[in-house]
């Protein structure tokens, strides 16, 4: 159940580093030195592909490793959240596991609980409560 995955790990690690200001300072600086360096280049093309390299191979790793962060991520705020609904006495556990449904199937979920929103504001403006849940 609890598999120790090196990839997942490492990209944790990078993408938790990344998320720093110092990190964030580090990349400011290494911007300030491109700039500095180009007059010393004449602002050569030479000079603008070292940086737009560097740049492009960082940011195509980068994409990978904050990708399969936020998967990890995702999946586990759905499984919190379908566990609320599970130990929620009264909730409907047809909602666990909607990110699965095809996209037709949840809209028929969205479009039952934009009808509740509807009649709760309605019964706000009457001045009753919105609160509880509206099956007998």
């Amino acid at each position: 159940m609890f598999q120790n995955n090196a990839y997942a790990n490492f990209a944790k690690k990078v993408a938790h580093v990344c998320g720093k200001p110092r990190t964030f300072s580090m990349a400011v600086g290494v911007i300030a030195i491109w700039i500095i360096t180009g007059p010393l280049f004449a602002f050569s093309d030479t000079w603008q592909l070292v940086i737009n390299t560097g740049t492009t191979i960082i940011t195509f790793l980068m994409v990978f490793l904050i990708q399969n962060t936020q998967n990890r991520d995702t999946e586990a705020i759905q499984v919190k959240l379908d566990e609320l609904i599970r130990a929620t006495h009264g909730a409907h556990n047809a909602l666990l596991d909607l990110e699965e449904l095809e996209e037709e199937s949840l809209d028929v979920f969205k479009r039952k609980y934009q009808a509740l929103a509807e009649q709760a504001r309605r019964q706000l403006v009457l001045g009753q409560l919105d609160t509880g849940t509206p099956e007998p």
